[in-house]
């Protein structure tokens, strides 16, 4: 299914060639989608985890042994399965067994508390649970009061045997944790003896695949609802935007699955073009791990990974990188975070991968936005749209006014200048999406879905403009803009220029209320190990003079060993501004 052309849009300027704008959608599930690509490369490799090896083939039997099994159990179409496990086998037989049942997926992360778990399973009126024997403590506790009827648990080694490889699992299985599960919690691999029979089940694609929690504006998460047709289609997106790609690519699977980012861009990408996912638990505590998996797994047709800029900035730095061979690293994918200018052009110069910047959100499935693989890139950029993707810039004050592109073109090495980011400001404004990836609604909520979406606008919540070339331009959260004396300040910019410091490793930025100037401007630092001690926030300013506008510079400036960080790897400026906002309150 096609959709029609959107006309003459400024981004197609410089549209990329050999990418259609607009594209051919099938009008399929999700399990459709595993069964054509089971049928076409049965016997290629669709993952690998942990040493071991599963062809299409195998997934595919997997998926129906599980779905019949789990119909049998009685689970019916429309109810929903909860995921509490990492990247594993086992998380892509249960996402695609669900879907070919027509259950719906939502997908918890193994880190959870309690509470968390708690309010997902209850919002989404889970009847399932499919966990990590390891996390079933926490998540017994967060069972209480859910409608939670079954428990089926596996260890992350369960499948590693599928393949007939035999990894030697001596030394592993000390590092891999295990825990207890209740005396009637059904085991996956039991389940995965049943006969594959799965019944035929109606499912048409525009019922709801998957709920993505996503903690959208304001208060709790809530479940953002992502059809069949809205999966496929960034699936199919991606896809098209990876033109140039070899037949036995790979896609490096790092990033949890249980994030938006990851589900679309490894797992669903990869069984769009029939390449392989290579799964890690969990990310790496060494980078070398990933270096070594890189070097063994790139060499027939290269490997492309999904990424976010604290994992960029850990290959960086590490001591070891130039020891491994990291050229059948085609390329990285950067999303989730924006990506500071000096962490991109360091990663590049040591793995001589580009890496392209893009842009999504849970909402939209989420990518809507990339930089051209093959063409013209512009550095400090989320790039173009993807095709049959449109967008605007409405007025932040009223959301409905729509802004014109800036009256000049970026660069392609930089982003916004000390200048440019002073002009943009009449041109800046909400960011609103519209395509065939926008979520249906937020389940159960429909004041906040009308809010979200507006005669078929997704407004995102985040700040841009769009350049004379028809780049966006991010520049930050509607919510992290700090106020100064009535000037926006934006804390990704700030954050990005202070990553060109030569000593600097890591910045996140806050307001910190002022009873006179609204906010002040509060920057926390990590500076690089060998140059700790040697480096004073009073250096940071003075050297910041010259590269930002007099009220960006932060006033005050704390170093940090670490910052806090989301297991994507997001920087959490939240847990930064309650830490202030408790010393504020205490005097």
């Amino acid at each position: 299914m096609a959709k029609e052309s959107l006309g003459e849009r400024i981004w197609y300027k410089h549209w990329p060639a050999q990418v259609p704008k607009c594209l051919d959608y099938p009008d399929c599930t999700l399990a459709e989608f595993l069964r054509e690509t089971a049928g076409k490369y049965g016997s290629k490799p669709a993952i690998f985890f942990l040493g071991a090896q599963v062809t299409y083939g195998q997934l595919w039997d997997m998926v129906q042994r599980l779905a019949t099994a789990l119909a049998k159990l009685g689970l019916k179409k429309g109810e929903t399965c909860a995921l509490m496990l990492p990247n594993s086998i086992q998380f892509v037989v249960s996402y695609y067994a669900c879907q070919l049942l027509g259950l719906t997926v939502t997908a918890i992360n193994p880190t959870y508390k309690a509470f968390e778990i708690q309010h997902q399973l209850k919002d989404s009126g889970a009847k399932v649970l499919v966990v990590l024997d390891a996390v079933f403590e926490e998540a017994r506790e967060g069972m209480k009061g859910t409608p939670v009827e079954m428990v089926i648990g596996t260890n992350v080694v369960d499948l590693c045997g599928f393949s007939g490889l035999k990894i030697l699992l001596g030394k592993l299985l000390k590092k891999i944790p295990t825990g207890d599960l209740p005396a009637d919690a059904l085991k996956l691999v039991d389940l995965l003896k049943t006969e594959p029979n799965p019944p035929k089940v109606r499912i048409d694609p525009e019922e709801v695949a998957v709920l993505q929690y996503t903690g959208g504006t304001t208060g709790l998460p809530k479940g953002a609802m992502l059809t069949h047709r809205n999966v496929v289609a960034n699936a199919v997106m991606c896809d098209a935007w990876l033109w140039k790609k070899d037949p036995d690519m790979g896609i490096v699977g790092v990033l949890p699955l249980f994030h938006s980012f990851a589900m679309t861009t490894v797992m669903n990408t990869a069984i769009r073009i029939g390449g392989f996912q290579l799964l890690f638990p969990r990310p790496p505590a060494d980078m070398a791990e990933l270096f070594a998996a890189i070097q063994k797994y790139s060499k027939k047709g290269g490997l492309i990974m999904p990424g976010v800029a604290v994992l960029f900035s850990k290959v960086n730095t590490h001591p070891k990188v130039k020891d491994y061979d990291l050229s059948g690293l085609k390329m990285a994918v950067s999303g989730a975070s924006p990506l500071p200018l000096e962490v991109q052009n360091r990663f590049e110069a040591i793995t001589g991968a580009a890496i392209v910047e893009g842009y999504g959100l849970s909402e939209a499935t989420p990518v809507t936005h990339a930089n051209p693989i093959y063409g013209r890139r512009k550095l400090g950029t989320i790039g173009l749209p993807y095709p049959d993707t449109d967008i605007k810039i409405m007025d932040k004050e009223t959301g409905t006014r729509e802004l014109p592109p800036l009256p000049f073109a970026v660069a392609e090495t930089g982003g916004l200048t000390k200048e440019q980011a002073e002009e943009a400001v009449p041109y800046t404004g909400e960011l609103v999406v519209q395509g065939p990836q926008v979520m249906k609604g937020y389940l159960n909520r429909p004041e906040e879905t009308a809010t979200t979406i507006r005669d078929g606008w997704l407004y995102t919540g985040d700040i841009a403009c769009i350049d004379a070339d028809g780049y966006t331009v991010l520049r930050d959260r509607a919510k992290d803009m700090v106020k100064f004396k009535g000037y926006a300040v934006f804390p990704a910019e700030v954050e990005d220029l202070l990553h060109r410091h030569p000593d600097v490793r890591g910045a996140a930025v806050i307001g910190i209320p002022h009873e006179k100037v609204g906010e002040v401007v509060k920057a926390f630092v990590v500076i690089d190990p060998a140059k700790r001690g040697q480096v004073t926030a009073e250096q940071i300013q003075d050297w910041a003079k010259d590269k930002m506008t007099h009220y960006k510079i932060p006033s005050i400036i704390e170093f940090r060993d670490e910052l806090p960080t989301t297991m994507v790897g997001k920087i959490l400026r939240r847990v930064l501004k309650e830490e202030e906002m408790a010393k504020i309150k205490k005097g």
